[in-house]
């Protein structure tokens, strides 16, 4: 296998670069291996979750919903 070590500018190992072809035959030999990858939301999931928060907003500017503190948005995120 040809790994590739990242290392930050202190020199320290900070992640490990595996070249695709070699990640496919790991992910058919173990299958839990799959469930670490994150797909890629559609654009209209990323535009319905645009639309909900643009209608959050906007009942928070109307006074009908409470905001919500700004660590909860980043921690969301």
């Amino acid at each position: 296998m040809r790994l590739q070590v990242i290392q930050d500018s202190n020199g320290k190992a900070t992640g490990v670069f595996i070249p695709i072809g070699e990640w496919d035959k790991l992910k058919k030999q173990y299958k839990d291996l799959a469930n670490l990858e994150d797909e890629e939301p559609s654009k209209k999931q990323l535009l319905g979750e645009i639309k909900e928060a643009l209608l959050e907003l906007k009942l928070v500017e109307e006074g009908k919903v409470r905001a919500r503190p700004a660590q909860s948005l980043l921690d969301e995120l």
